[in-house]
């Protein structure tokens, strides 16, 4: 039993000081010799309900386990960063919901859903914030990149997986995709998803691309969450 405390106590200690997700392997390698990893996750549940209700809660993510402040008390810390998180365009933002319920699909398949050329820019945000990344190449002519959605993408989310997300019927089609500030540490997030694009089924193939200006189809990067242009 005191054994079984005492690992307990380091893991929780280095989910404190780790600042991010830590998987349950890495966390297992931290004994010598290293723990057996279904003990360690039965630790950590243990150590998820003796942080329950409290101001900061123990939460399981993609990347693994990480401790961030309970949503009650986020508007306090969010005081601790007084910087405004960058503002991306909505074609950023559609773009991104594409390729989260259709990946993996290729810029043609974003395309087509769209309606609207997807500038450079577009994906090229959304690989700098390390939200999406090329996971293949699709068997055809020109063998176009494959885009799908990262660990980083759900961890931001708050997220284990992806079949976590909302589904489509769930969704108020009213509004577009809006990302609040993201855990780059310890803070709580949330997902809200709705875009009336999405509701269609996605077409076989590129369709026909309008040009749009490029000022919109392109947005800012940056180590905050994005919020929606209206």
């Amino acid at each position: 039993m005191d054994d079984l405390k005492q690992i307990k106590g380091v893991l929780e200690a280095a989910l404190l000081v780790a600042g991010e997700a830590v998987a349950v392997r890495e966390l297992a390698r931290l004994f010598e010799p290293p723990q057996d990893v279904d003990l360690v996750r039965k630790l950590l549940d243990e150590l998820r309900g003796d942080w329950a209700g409290k101001a900061v809660t123990l939460v399981q993510v993609a990347s693994g386990w990480r401790f961030q402040g309970a949503p009650a008390i986020q508007p306090y810390l969010d005081r601790l960063s007084p910087e405004k998180p960058p503002r991306y365009s909505r074609a950023v933002m559609e773009t991104l919901a594409i390729i989260a319920y259709q990946q993996p699909v290729t810029r043609g398949d974003v395309e087509a859903i769209r309606g609207v050329a997807v500038s450079t820019n577009v994906v090229k945000t959304l690989e700098d914030r390390q939200w999406v990344e090329v996971v293949g190449h699709k068997e055809t002519p020109g063998r176009p990149a494959l885009y799908a959605t990262t660990k980083a993408f759900l961890d931001d989310l708050g997220l284990r997986s992806l079949s976590e997300l909302p589904p489509l019927a769930e969704l108020d089609a009213s509004h577009s995709l809006e990302m609040p500030d993201a855990p780059t540490k310890a803070a709580e997030a949330q997902f809200a998803l709705a875009s009336p694009i999405l509701l269609a089924p996605a077409p076989d193939g590129p369709g026909e691309a309008r040009e749009r200006d490029a000022a919109t189809d392109s947005g800012e990067s940056g180590s905050a969450a994005p919020q929606i242009l209206h």
